[in-house]
C-alpha cells in the first residue's frame, strides 16, 4: 500500500456513475489527492470496493456519504457494519436519535460520524416546500448542528456560509466541519445555492472542504486540484 502526504483538507468527490470511472479518476489525481468522498449515487456502482481499493491497496483517506437515516436500531446496524471497513468520515441526518443510533453503531472504531445539518442545495423556499418549521436558514442550521454535536457527533456537515457560525458554537470545540458547496473562482454552482471559495470556506472554520464538478469535469483535472491545493496552502 502507497501512502500519500498531501493535503487532506480537500476532498475530492467521486461523483461518478461506477466505480471504474472513479478509480480512473484517482488515477489521474495521483498523489495530488489523499482524501474522497464517495456519495449514495454510486453505492450501486460499487461504491463501497471502490471506498476499501482507495482505503487499502492506495493509502487514500476515505468519507463515505451516505446521509444515514432511519429508526435507531437499523442506523445502529448500517453504520456498524460500516465500521468494519476502516474508512474515516460517514454522514448521518443530524437528527439527535439518528446520531446517537450512529455513535452507538461505530462503537470504538476510528469513524467519525458527520451529521448532515441543512443539504447545500436547499433554500427557504425548499424548507418550506417540506414543512420545516419557520426561520432563517442559518439559524436552522446553527440550531441542527448545535444539537447533533451535543448528541455525540464528530463533527458536521454544512455550507461554507455556515461554517463561521458553527465554528463559534460551544458545543463545536474540537468538532470537525466539512464544507461542500465550494466552488473554485469562477467555477459552475451547478445546483449548489450556498457557496464559497476553498479559501473563503477554510478562513472561516472549516477543516475540509469538499469540491467535485469543478475537478472531475475539468479537462484537467489534476491540474485544477492543483490549483485548490495550491489556493489552500496560502491558509
Amino acid at each position: 500500500m502507497t501512502m500519500t502526504t498531501a493535503d487532506d483538507r480537500l476532498i475530492v468527490a467521486l461523483d461518478l456513475p461506477d466505480a471504474l470511472a472513479g478509480l480512473e479518476l484517482a488515477g489521474k489525481l495521483g498523489d495530488a489527492v489523499s482524501f474522497y468522498k464517495i456519495g449514495l449515487g454510486m453505492l450501486t456502482g460499487g461504491g463501497l470496493a471502490l471506498a476499501n481499493e482507495l482505503k487499502q491497496e492506495h493509502g487514500k483517506r476515505i468519507f463515505l456519504d451516505m446521509k444515514f437515516f432511519d429508526i435507531g436500531a437499523t442506523v445502529a446496524a448500517a453504520v456498524r457494519g460500516i465500521a468494519q471497513f476502516d474508512l474515516d468520515f460517514l454522514t448521518v441526518h443530524g437528527d439527535p436519535h439518528v446520531v446517537r443510533a450512529a455513535r452507538d453503531g461505530a462503537g470504538g472504531s476510528g469513524l467519525k460520524i458527520l451529521a448532515v445539518t441543512v443539504l447545500t442545495s436547499l433554500d427557504r423556499q425548499d424548507l418550506d416546500d417540506g414543512l420545516i418549521a419557520p426561520g432563517d436558514i442559518i439559524q436552522i442550521t446553527l440550531e441542527r448542528a448545535a444539537r447533533a454535536l451535543a448528541a455525540g457527533a464528530d463533527g458536521v456537515i454544512a455550507s461554507p456560509q455556515e461554517a463561521r457560525a458553527i465554528r463559534a458554537l460551544p458545543e463545536a470545540a474540537g468538532k470537525l466541519i466539512v464544507t461542500p458547496g465550494v466552488r473554485p473562482e469562477g467555477a459552475a454552482l451547478g445546483d449548489q445555492k450556498r457557496v464559497a471559495t476553498p479559501a473563503q470556506a477554510l478562513r472561516d472554520g472549516a477543516d475540509h472542504i469538499v469540491v467535485g464538478r469543478p475537478i472531475w469535469q475539468a479537462a484537467d483535472p489534476a491540474a485544477t486540484a492543483r490549483a485548490v491545493l495550491d489556493e489552500i496552502s496560502r491558509i
